[in-house]
């Protein structure tokens, strides 16, 4: 079982997020210990330390066992989660338990920092940062001042986006609160509208503005910071899921909205022509090599040798041992080489495992691929054997001693400690474990890797162009282009052409899942298409192998097989509610509809 003992606590609570070698100089200069407010804006290196606390608020998605990917149909968890009781339509706005294991079940806001105190914690020390460094202007040359108030935006702004996919329309608070301030410490919820608006707008404030760098490479001392990438990736992505069906509708799916916060209370198809807009000018000027591009391969993109390749937009920073993760200690198989090592919380699903292309680029339902269903793991395409680990898959990474053979089936000759068991020990119950992202340096349960966690990266600007230029105008060239791009770096064959606009969608879809598999995107795709109420409704799959005679001289058998684990998706889970504590704090709030 597992334990929130074994979750490493991190020993410096000022070490630096970001790891940047000057502000580790400046950290040496000083003595920056007993910093009270007469000393902590007197200068750029003494406010970088408030802004360097700033950027540790951003949510840690490698330091924690249950991630977004939990709370869809592409991930198997374990009963102690929290996504276990969501899949089974519990969400009690009552409940104060934002922690990971057991409690009132909160939703995704259990996930780090992606609960509502939290954030809007977050979104306070932007706000004073903001309100000292230009009280203090004085005390800045011109440049600091400027990279630094842009950088405080955006970071606001991203904290206000992931309000924004959960919640919609939020009370928007650009002034650090005061209790004594009673007219303005109660703030009502911004309609939908209002609170995308004020995100587009704020970052297109640091898009015009230029301060920041485009983009930073490794070895730059700014490495972690935000970026003009950065801004207009997340410009881009609000807007994506903006045009997107749930919210891009007359209703909302979830229940009556006369506030108009869980949506935009109208249908409009040029939503989808504006979201195109941003991702064309990220690809026209920065993308296709001239500062973004895809990196050749797609398997190591997120190791630490490759940190700020051309395809990473923003990322979270770890240093190994320091302000590292915990991430190879969650996921992968939980037996190598004879021993436990992990625990196992990552298990991709049948219905993810089937969305793999074949090697000839077609998907396992077309009658001309070549699937056997009776030889499920041949012929795949490239990224299933390097992201999902299955039943004979070979597995080595750099700290094993050998390669080790992993095998989930029932085998009552050769038992397997990792074979498949549907029971509530760290072994998968789906017959896979996944190995994307697992840093192949850092042992498990040895030592915090230096992995940085990746946000955004270049394919999903790809990825999110499709889409809305595929919703806005049709499969055009550039709709092709876009998608190919992405096939081809994994030896896939064009597309076909003459694709309709939904077929087109769907190709779109499927390629968006195998690509960003957990990568923590699943989860806003299934609500934002409005296909949650389906997906979570129907019980997911494993697969279970057992061989025809006892003594293993018949024949393999492959049978998927349901899990038998809650799928009970509510319609108003398309959006979350806000915690009644707060509620009853402020008068002005209105809860989400549904609850």
């Amino acid at each position: 079982m597992r334990s929130v003992n074994n979750t490493l606590v991190y020993a410096c609570l000022v070490t630096v997020l970001l790891g940047l070698s000057a502000c580790d100089r400046d950290l040496d200069n000083q003595q920056k210990v007993s910093l009270d407010d007469n000393t902590q804006w007197a200068t750029e290196s003494n406010a970088d330390i408030f802004l360097n606390d700033v950027y540790d608020q951003l949510p840690d998605m490698y330091s924690q066992p249950e991630n977004l990917d939990n709370f869809t149909d592409d991930n198997d968890a374990g009963f102690y989660y929290n996504s276990w009781k969501y899949k089974d339509g519990n969400l009690d706005p009552a409940s104060t338990n934002y922690t990971l294991f057991g409690g009132g079940a909160t939703g995704v806001q259990t996930v780090s920092r992606y609960n509502w105190p939290a954030l809007y914690t977050s979104i306070r020390k932007c706000n004073t940062f903001i309100q000292q460094v230009n009280a203090h202007k004085t005390n800045y040359g011109s440049a600091w001042f400027n990279k630094r108030i842009d950088e405080a935006r955006f970071n606001r702004a991203f904290h206000y986006s992931i309000l924004f996919l959960h919640w919609g329309g939020v009370p928007i608070i650009l002034d650090p609160q005061v209790r004594a301030d009673t007219l303005n410490l109660f703030v009502k919820r911004s309609t939908y509208a209002e609170t995308l608006d004020f995100l587009t707008k704020t970052l297109d404030t640091v898009l015009n503005n230029k301060y920041l760098a485009v983009k930073y490479n490794k070895g730059n001392p700014d490495a972690g910071r935000a970026t003009l990438g950065a801004a207009l990736m997340l410009k881009a992505y609000l807007q994506l899921v903006a045009a997107s069906p749930t919210y891009n509708a007359a209703s909302y799916v979830g229940g009556a909205d006369p506030n108009k916060i869980a949506g935009f209370g109208n249908a409009d198809v040029s939503r989808w022509a504006t979201a195109a807009g941003s991702f064309k000018k990220f690809i026209d000027d920065w993308g296709g090599g001239k500062t973004y591009g895809l990196f050749p391969e797609d398997s190591t993109l997120w190791q630490e040798e490759n940190e700020y390749n051309a395809e990473v937009i923003w990322d979270r920073q770890h240093v190994a041992n320091v302000k590292g993760s915990n991430y190879e200690q969650y996921g992968g198989p939980v037996y190598v080489l004879g021993s436990y090592y992990t625990w196992g919380n990552y298990n991709p699903t049948q219905e993810l495992v089937d969305q793999f292309f074949m090697a000839n680029g077609k998907p396992i339902t077309d009658p001309g691929s070549g699937y056997d269903p009776q030889r499920p793991y041949v012929g795949r395409e490239r990224r299933f054997y390097k992201w999902i680990v299955y039943d004979g898959a070979p597995y080595k990474l750099d700290w094993m001693s050998a390669q080790d053979t992993i095998y989930t089936r029932i085998d009552k000759v050769r038992p397997s400690p990792n074979q498949i068991d549907f029971a509530s020990t760290d072994v998968s119950n789906t017959g896979y474990y996944f190995r994307k992202k697992l840093n192949p340096r850092n042992r498990p349960a040895t030592g915090l890797s230096g992995a940085n966690y990746i946000y955004f990266r270049y394919a999903e600007v790809l990825l999110g162009y499709a889409e809305a230029q595929n919703e806005a105008v049709g499969p055009d060239a550039s709709v092709y282009s876009a998608m190919n791009a992405i096939r081809a770096r994994v030896n896939l064959p064009d597309l076909p052409v003459g694709l309709s606009q939904s077929q087109m969608r769907e190709a779109i879809r499927q390629e968006r899942r195998i690509e960003l598999c957990f990568e923590n995107k699943r989860f806003q795709d299934i609500i934002r298409w409005k296909i949650a109420d389906q997906v979570l409704t129907v019980d997911l799959h494993g697969m279970k192998i057992e061989n025809t005679k006892a003594d293993n001289s018949g024949t393999w058998v492959y049978t998927p097989v349901g899990l038998n684990h809650p799928h009970a998706f509510k319609l108003r889970q398309y959006m979350h509610p806000i915690p009644q504590t707060a509620l009853a704090q402020n008068a002005k709030l209105v809860q989400t509809p549904g609850y």
